[in-house]
This record gives structure tokens, C-alpha cells and sequence, in this order.
């Protein structure tokens, strides 16, 4: 019997796995009849900003996270920026390298001097051990960031904020839907801050929160997104514009509706993925402590060049040629972007050795609360094609 010749990646000439792109991510959104019942009923009011339904968003958002407050603003990196500025944060702030770069913005937007540190090789969140080596007598904050949703180990982040007297914020852009020791991640530290933007499982188009149990705290951030204008027209302190709309609140409310069913339509993919790719030699994965769950805003893979027979960019060239789009989460890192060059010295890939390894080696794949299981095993076929056809696939991008 004549043998079946093997199918070729795209990048060799062969067909691609989709006729067209498969995106990163998109938004899974809630039910349209619902949503323009409610934004016909606030079109004949005229009321269209921060009132009635931003308010049910909030109430719904405390009920959730199991939180005091919860502030609804115009995006995660507002809430970030008011948050430091309502704490009065002077001098540093610790914040990883690996994370997105608005973390950064937002800390030398109110004057702070970023002191970047190392993630952990195998979780990709913060080195604890790294922050409490780089606290010094500048230092006021701590800023971790819950990396592609996977909670950081916010036991030791508290005990070395407490120990220090440090405000401890956490970026919390990809929590929704991410839990802590089997609570919802939210109710840690001095704040939280999430974002709402498309790509995230809870979206309200555009749109962040901040929660908090200091009520003093809330009821600050609540003046700030209003210029620092409590209602009487004279400013108690320089904000600015950050409010939400009444249209985003209503999208967000009906998205934290559908947000359990989602988290795990998640974890059902990242399963069948890690299922598939596990047998793939020089392919690995963020480890997820036990106890906690992610909400997998992205799933990322782990390349080892070595072992798999491509590097990471190799393979992310391989793949786009198969209409599969993939991105490179964080590259470059935030201590080698040129906005924050020069607050890094000495021996940058000696200070920041996981970093550089992750940020050379992470692949992010497509995923999304409604992506179909069939898209995810034609996306694992394609890898395994890939590297099948390692040694020709190399020879071509070299």
C-alpha cells in the first residue's frame, strides 16, 4: 500500500490551516437585544454618563470580587493612575518588568520612579524575594500585576507590605474571573485595579474598576474621575475625566452575567490545549498554583528552541503563514522599552534573568470565551506540522 505523503505547513507551500486569520482574541458578548433595551431607555432620559447604571455595575462588581467598594472609570490605566494619586505615593514604586507597559505609564505619570524587578521562571508574576530586595527608604508602593490572570502569591506580597509599610495595588487588568485560594482576586492589598477593554473576559467595550475595602480610599477615587470635583464646582485637588458612561456600565453589567460561564469555557480550552501541545517536546506552560484559578486572558506557551527545534520566532513566522495569530506577551520587556531605559542600570540580564528568558521564549495562542474546540485542535495540528517539518521550516526563514 502506497504511503500517504505528509501534509506541509503553509510556510513549506502547503495549504493554511485556516483560509482566514483566527484571532488572538476577540470579545464574547452578551445577549443585543437585552443591551439596546437598556440604551433605548437612557437615549429618552439624555443621562448617558456615570448615574443610574454605572452605579448597578458597581453594586454588581462589590457582589462579585466580595469587596467594599468598587469604582467604575474610563480604563484600568486611569484607575492605576488615580489610585497612586489619591494615595499621595511619593518617591518608588516596585513594579515587574513583565507586564504591559501601561503598569509603568502609570506610575511616572504621577512623578514615580519605577524600580523594575524579575518575575518567577514558572508563574511569570513577581519575584516577592526580588521586591523586598529593592525596597529602599524611597520606596512607598509595591505594584504586582496578575499576569496573563493567574493570581501572584498575594500572601507574601501583603506580609512584605505590611512588614515595610508600603501600599501594596494590584494590577489586576486580566483578574476577572481569576481567584486566590478560592476567592475571587480583588479584595487584596490597598487596591485593585481591572481593566474592560475587548480583550478581556468581563468587558464593557472600554473601562476599568478599582476595588477596595479603605472606604476613605473609595470615596477619594469617586471625586478624582470627576477632575476632584466632589459636585460643589470647586476642585479639592487636581483629577481628571475618567468617568464611565452609561452605555459601557450596561455592557459590563450584562458581561458580569455571562462571566462564570466564560471563566470556564476557558479552562475547558486550556485543557484541550495543554492536552495537545504537552506531547510537543520543548513546549511547557505557565504554572498555576494550587488553590488558584486563571481566568487565562491569554493562554501563552513556552518555546524552547533547543528542544522543539525552532525558536520562538521562528515558530510565530511558521504559524502566521498558517492564518493563526499569535503575539509575543511582553516583548519587549518593560525594562527595555525606550520610554523606561533610564531608570535600568547595571547588568540588565543579570537583574532580570527570567524576565529576558520568558520574553524571548512566550508565544501567546488564540483564545477566547466562544472560540470552538475545533479551531483549537486544527491550531495544535498546525504546530505539530510545524515541527514535523522543523528542520526544512528552518532552513527556509534562515
Amino acid at each position: 500500500m502506497k504511503k500517504e505523503k505528509a501534509i506541509k505547513p503553509a510556510i513549506l507551500g502547503g495549504i493554511p490551516a485556516f483560509s482566514e486569520p483566527i484571532p488572538i482574541t476577540k470579545p464574547t458578548m452578551p445577549d443585543t437585544d437585552v443591551i439596546l433595551s437598556r440604551y433605548k431607555e437612557i437615549f429618552k432620559t439624555g443621562i448617558i454618563t456615570n448615574a443610574k447604571y454605572v452605579k448597578e455595575f458597581e453594586a454588581t462588581a462589590v457582589k462579585h470580587l466580595k469587596v467594599r467598594n468598587a469604582i467604575a472609570l474610563s480604563s484600568c490605566t486611569c484607575g492605576l493612575m488615580l489610585t497612586m494619586k489619591c494615595l499621595e505615593l511619593k518617591g518608588e514604586v516596585i513594579i515587574p518588568s513583565f507586564t504591559f507597559h501601561a503598569t509603568a505609564h502609570a506610575a511616572v505619570w504621577n512623578n514615580l520612579t519605577p524600580v523594575f524587578v524579575d518575575c518567577q521562571s514558572d508563574t511569570f508574576n513577581v519575584c516577592p524575594e526580588e521586591v523586598e530586595k529593592a525596597i529602599t527608604e524611597k520606596t512607598s508602593a509595591i505594584l504586582a500585576t496578575h499576569i496573563f490572570g493567574n493570581p501572584s502569591d498575594i500572601d507574601a506580597l501583603e506580609k512584605i507590605a505590611a512588614k515595610n509599610k508600603l501600599a501594596l495595588i494590584f494590577d489586576a487588568a486580566h483578574g476577572f474571573g481569576a481567584s486566590y485560594k478560592g476567592k475571587p482576586v480583588g479584595g487584596n492589598g490597598t487596591a485593585s485595579v481591572f481593566s474592560l477593554s475587548p480583550t478581556k473576559l468581563l468587558t464593557s467595550a472600554e473601562g476599568g474598576i478599582v476595588t477596595t475595602n479603605d472606604d476613605a480610599l473609595a470615596a477619594k477615587l469617586k471625586v478624582a474621575r470627576n477632575y476632584g470635583d466632589s459636585g460643589n464646582y470647586d476642585c479639592a485637588f487636581s483629577g481628571f475625566n475618567s468617568r464611565m458612561s452609561e452605555l459601557h456600565a450596561i455592557l459590563g453589567i450584562e458581561s458580569l452575567g455571562d462571566l462564570a460561564k466564560n471563566v470556564k469555557r476557558r479552562q475547558k480550552s486550556v485543557e484541550i490545549y495543554k492536552e495537545l501541545l504537552r506531547k510537543l517536546p520543548g513546549i511547557s506552560f505557565q504554572k498555576i498554583k494550587k488553590g488558584n484559578q486563571s481566568s487565562f486572558k491569554d493562554f501563552s506557551i513556552i518555546v524552547d528552541a533547543d528542544k522543539f527545534g525552532l525558536s520562538r520566532d521562528s515558530l510565530s513566522e511558521a504559524l502566521a503563514k498558517e492564518n493563526i495569530v499569535v503575539k509575543k506577551y511582553f516583548y519587549p520587556p518593560v525594562h527595555r522599552q525606550k520610554a523606561f531605559a533610564k531608570y535600568c542600570q547595571g547588568n540588565i540580564k543579570k537583574t532580570f534573568v527570567n524576565t529576558e528568558s520568558i520574553s524571548q521564549t512566550a508565544l501567546s495562542l488564540p483564545l477566547y470565551s466562544h472560540i470552538e474546540e475545533k479551531d483549537i485542535r486544527k491550531i495544535c495540528e498546525a504546530l505539530s506540522r510545524i515541527y514535523s517539518s522543523r528542520k526544512e521550516i528552518k532552513e527556509v526563514i534562515n
